[in-house]
């Protein structure tokens, strides 16, 4: 099977190439920005049109879209997530022989839902902010661009290789820092709500199976467990051996950042800016997965108290 991979450079993008790499019966393109890519194209700036011919060259039978953004304004988040799926979905249509799409949302499309009950396909979505939003509408484009398509609605993802700006990328770099120099507080955000944490290397199964199969429409991937965030702190905490205090600030919870903003004043004042945190109005998170068993055939396999080691242990042998 021939397949087209976009968005190979991200966090979970990865994980789908190492997987899909491996598997002697397809053969993968990478379309993206990157020298790496075996076609150059970027999503965001790029026509329906031109992208039609490099499918009608590749000729996938197959368009995995992991390309997309967490962070930004609300400009590059409506461009990457919304856009660019709509320049997708039309250059296939387009294409000699329309390839099948499977696109990976983001739970961030539910926003705020009923805490204790695990959230269905069928629930409608109400996003806070414009990552949601965003992602919300290049969704609602897939399910209705009439292609052979699925959306796979990935919930809190997590596992080695978790950006820094992550709620557990963030914690482990200050666990780092907290080790190296001696420090005996660690400050996060509030963990009081509860998430549904799935390991990127079960996320990348998923996708897969989903290249695979005649599944259509919404499926979501999680774990189907809600796990309160202070819990699953601690077992990064034991993890690293840190015996100090994790000091969490009221009510804030980790959120993609609608605006970047600079380091600390002092030597660091001239750095890269950097992703932060805002507030997140969201205290439940727990994926209803019985769509994915029955179409996809797929369960996780990674446990949690695993996914979060091997950050630590990334963490840890970083220079």
């Amino acid at each position: 099977m021939r397949v087209l991979l976009l968005g190979a450079d991200g966090f979970i993008g990865r994980r789908v190439a190492d997987r899909l790499l491996a598997d002697q019966d397809l053969t993968v393109t990478v379309l993206g920005r990157r020298d790496s890519a075996d076609i150059r194209f970027d999503l965001t700036a790029g026509s329906p049109g031109a992208l039609a011919r490099f499918l009608d060259a590749a000729a996938p039978q197959v368009v995995i879209n992991c390309a997309g953004v967490t962070y930004g304004t609300s400009r590059s988040l409506i461009k990457a997530n919304t856009l660019a799926v709509a320049t997708v979905c039309e250059a296939i249509r387009r294409s000699r022989e329309p390839a099948r799409l499977v696109h990976v949302g983001s739970a961030a499309e539910y926003g705020p839902m009923p805490a204790g009950v695990p959230i269905p396909e069928t629930a409608e979505p109400r996003p806070v902010g414009p990552y949601g939003v965003s992602k919300l509408a290049g969704t609602e484009l897939v399910l209705t661009s009439g292609l052979d398509a699925a959306v796979l609605r990935v919930f809190d993802v997590v596992g080695p290789g978790s950006p820094t700006a992550s709620l557990f990328g963030r914690l482990a770099e200050g666990l780092r820092r907290a080790l190296e120099q001696g420090e005996k507080v660690v400050r996060m955000p509030d963990l009081s709500g509860y998430r549904d944490f799935v390991d990127v290397r079960d996320v990348a199964r998923a996708i897969q199976a989903a290249a695979v199969s005649a599944a259509t429409g919404l499926i979501n991937v999680g774990s189907g467990h809600a796990v309160r965030a202070r819990d699953a702190a601690q077992l990064l905490v034991r993890a690293s051996g840190f015996e100090g205090t994790i000091s969490e600030d009221a009510r804030q919870v980790l959120l993609p950042s609608q605006s970047p903003h600079p380091g600390p004043p002092g030597p660091d004042a001239h750095r890269p800016l950097e992703p932060r945190a805002v507030v997140e109005p969201v205290q439940w998170r727990q994926a209803d997965v019985r769509t994915a068993r029955d179409r996809l055939g797929w369960r996780t396999q990674v446990p949690l108290e695993e996914s979060l080691g091997d950050i630590w242990l990334e963490t840890a042998c970083r220079v």
